[in-house]
């Protein structure tokens, strides 16, 4: 019906007024649908063990993480779009861990050979070197060609929308975090802080600048939900039930606590609560929740058309660090293929399907053999 009135005001008369490019974008959408799956990852979490592992690959001279990631590519490279979470500052200087990272900047080639074509840069370790590490990251992300969004190097960067097209569609991508560990901000634009009125702001921005879709991530800090905890925290319901109630978003994604959290349907739009970590040294061999070790990479369905966008279908592949070449495992092959212990690998898929549980969105693969 959409079409076909829009239809009419076009081609009645010359008096007619012509469609505005909002209504041409919904009648095109209404007669040609487009379908989508994007990809999202947790935290690329990396402690000295990780970057150590990364340099035994690259043959003690270089960092080589690509090998770290190889077996998730089925579901990041085949994906539309692919978006992944980094949680640490990448500089040339000598990399270090907790509480001050300091990642190599090899990890960018890495994500962009495992397929990732965007990551946010907003998180609660985004400052822990400063706003050169800021622009370090920046630059980085840019050589291997991977867009970015969450933090910024100037005010006019920070306000444009990153939208990425894909099928047709285009997809606005919003990152921020609740907190940046008490490091003062040096300017309002390096790190985006999740205040409601502002992510409102910048979605009703994205769609005025062409986005068919708006999807907001956000880097639960620890002074919004405390870590390891897998049930939603009362600051984070109440942070995402007013952002599901924005119209111009269309999900909202989200990591931090280091552990996974459900998936679930809030003002009829889907929420991914956290991914977990994706790569990281956590887990109980480091005195930590052994479910720091688990992750999931979530898919999301998106349909697009003249009514806007929509998740048709959500699903979600449970993956576990194997701490001893620090590989992440997407579980249901590494038990066909025999990568770890089978017994340890379905311990880790129970835990995360016992918290995402099988509605609204479904494990990937539904059961194990």
């Amino acid at each position: 019906m959409l079409a076909v009135v829009l239809f009419a005001r076009t081609c009645g008369g010359g008096d007619q007024p012509a469609l505005s490019g909002e209504q041409a974008r919904r009648v095109q959408l209404d007669e040609s649908p487009i379908d989508l799956t994007l990809s999202f990852s947790g935290d690329l979490l990396i402690h000295s063990p990780v970057w150590g592992a990364a340099l035994a690959q690259g043959g003690g001279s270089e960092y080589d993480f690509a090998p770290l990631l190889a077996e998730l590519r089925p579901y990041v490279e085949d994906a539309d779009l692919a978006f992944c979470h980094i949680e640490t500052p990448m500089t040339s200087a000598t990399p270090t861990g907790y509480p001050l990272f300091n990642t190599p900047p090899e990890l960018a080639e890495a994500v962009a050979a495992s397929g990732w074509d965007v990551c946010d840069t907003a998180s609660n370790h985004t400052l822990d070197q400063g706003s050169e590490g800021v622009a370090s990251t920046l630059k980085a992300l840019d050589r291997a060609g991977v867009a970015h969004t969450g933090s910024a190097t100037s005010e006019r960067r920070r306000r444009k929308p990153l939208i990425v097209e894909a099928g047709g569609a285009r997809i606005a991508y919003l990152a921020y975090t609740t907190d940046t560990n008490g490091i003062p901000l040096p300017h309002p634009y390096t790190v985006n802080i999740a205040d409601p009125e502002r992510i409102a702001a910048d979605a009703r921005r994205a769609r005025e600048a062409g986005a068919d879709a708006v999807i907001v991530n956000l880097q639960w800090a620890s002074e919004l939900v405390p870590e390891y905890v897998t049930k939603p925290s009362t600051g984070q319901q109440k942070l995402v039930a007013r952002l599901a109630a924005i119209p111009e978003i269309t999900a909202i994604v989200g990591q931090g606590p280091h552990v996974v959290q459900p998936i679930r349907e809030v003002g009829g739009k889907t929420v991914v609560f956290s991914e977990g970590n994706l790569i990281s040294n956590q887990g109980a061999d480091a005195g930590l929740a052994e479910a720091s070790q688990d992750g999931y990479i979530a898919l999301l369905d998106l349909r697009i058309d003249g009514e806007g966008a929509r998740v048709a279908r959500a699903r979600y592949v449970p993956t576990w660090v194997d701490h001893v070449d620090y590989r992440v495992l997407p579980i249901g092959p590494a038990i066909e293929t025999g990568e770890a212990d089978a017994a340890t690998l379905e311990a880790s898929y129970d835990r995360t399907v016992g918290v995402v549980g099988r509605k609204p969105a479904t494990p990937v693969p539904e059961s194990l053999p």
